[in-house]
């Protein structure tokens, strides 16, 4: 919900909702109800919304980019998959990390999400490299790099790169949305 308004404004509207949903048989949970400002900015749905000042400019703007607890969550699993199956073909580990890494990109692809996926990208980089040195122990890394790739591939298999994800940001279209009934004009 927003509200635009002072703080105390905010929470007696919360009241009157809590009032409106206790007649219904619902009730708020205090641990999920925030009131904050935009400025500080809150956690939804794995969006950190936040208003900053847009660089080299006065202007500031309402920003949505993947939170932190989103990208940990992702690089809890890339480490998971990684640490548990090295005696998987290259091939079989880079389709489990593919599929996972396609719907989290396609997820956060709507925001301000290019850094996010940098980021990601050379943690995902590393982990496979990893992968590779306890898979093959004391193979060289000319070996290893010869034999994958430096952007690990195997068997017609690459390993997706997030950061080649264009992130694609919402802009308010207003009044040019497109109606679909015809004019009666």
């Amino acid at each position: 919900m927003l509200v635009s308004g002072t703080k105390a404004h905010a929470e007696a509207l919360r009241e009157e909702l809590a009032g409106v949903l206790s007649t219904m048989g619902l009730r708020l949970s205090p641990e999920k109800n925030l009131i904050t400002h935009i400025d500080e900015g809150l956690v939804f749905l794995g969006w950190r919304i936040q208003r900053h000042r847009k660089r080299g400019t006065g202007k500031r703007y309402v920003y949505v980019y993947p939170a932190k607890k989103a990208l940990v969550t992702i690089m809890a699993k890339v480490k998971t998959v990684c640490r548990r199956s090295s005696n998987l073909s290259l091939e079989d580990l880079l389709r489990q990390l593919n599929r996972m890494l396609r719907g989290w990109t396609a997820y956060f692809k709507y925001g301000c999400s290019n850094a996010t996926f940098s980021y990601l990208r050379a943690y995902l980089w590393k982990e496979i490299v990893r992968w590779q040195e306890r898979k093959h122990k004391r193979v060289p890394w000319k070996v290893l790099r010869r034999r994958y790739g430096i952007w690990p591939a195997e068997g017609g298999m690459e390993l997706f790169d997030p950061a080649r994800v264009s992130a694609k940001r919402y802009y308010y279209r207003g009044t040019r949305i497109p109606t679909p009934w015809p004019s009666t004009a």
